[in-house]
Order: structure tokens, then C-alpha cells, then sequence
């Protein structure tokens, strides 16, 4: 009889500590959505301050980078990064079965790099 009282009890213990666990998951996914969001409401604020400060729109810059480095964009960026007037736009083309990345000044238009990338990629 105290083996199937003792067996009861620790059954007892680990669903209480499942339904536990399950309890609070929600609660941490829930927490780490809202600071996922935050952090892109704060990265799409840093863009659109860089974007302000930009003589070049988008298509300006990545026309310029293809006429530097044929071929197809697969991914840019808006940055602040050394070099020329410290805000430029990076392209990663791929071409010839390669890629490149091709960097834009934001406002002088002035191609900054024009480099195969590296073994870790930005």
C-alpha cells in the first residue's frame, strides 16, 4: 500500500511540475516577442534617421553600385561606417557566382568598396 501511495505522489509532483512549466512558457514567449518588437521599433528608428540624413535615395545608390559590379542585389543597408562621409549604403551582389560587396557613399555618390566578401560576411 505505501508503494502505490508513493508511486501516486511522485506522479503527483511531476504533473504538478509539468502543468507548472506550462504555466509560465507563455509568459517568457510573451516577454521575449516584446523585446523582439522593441528592437525593431528601435532599429526602424535608427534607419529612418540615417535615411533622413542621406542626399541619395535607395535607388540612386543601387544603380550606382551596379553600373561598380554587375549583377543581381541580394541584400543592402543603410549604415554609419567610416569612410567618406561616414553614412553609406552597402550592397551584396552576386555575381559570377560571387559575392560582392559593393559600398555607396550616401552623399556623394563616391563607390567606397567594391570587394569579394570574406569568410564572414557583415
Amino acid at each position: 500500500m505505501k508503494r502505490i501511495i508513493l508511486t501516486i505522489a511522485v506522479a503527483s509532483l511531476a504533473i504538478g511540475g509539468i502543468a507548472v512549466a506550462q504555466t509560465r512558457a507563455p509568459a517568457h514567449h510573451q516577454a521575449r516577442a516584446e523585446a523582439e518588437e522593441g528592437d525593431e521599433a528601435d532599429e526602424a528608428e535608427d534607419n529612418a534617421a540615417l535615411a533622413a540624413r542621406a542626399k541619395l535615395t535607395l535607388v540612386q545608390a543601387q544603380d550606382i553600385a551596379l553600373r561598380a559590379r554587375a549583377g543581381e542585389v541580394k541584400d543592402h543597408e543603410l549604415e554609419a561606417e567610416r569612410g567618406g562621409s561616414g553614412l553609406r549604403y552597402s550592397f551584396d551582389i552576386l555575381s559570377g557566382g560571387k559575392t560582392f560587396e559593393v559600398g555607396v557613399d550616401a552623399e556623394t555618390g563616391a563607390v567606397l568598396e567594391n570587394a569579394g566578401e570574406g569568410p564572414n560576411p557583415d
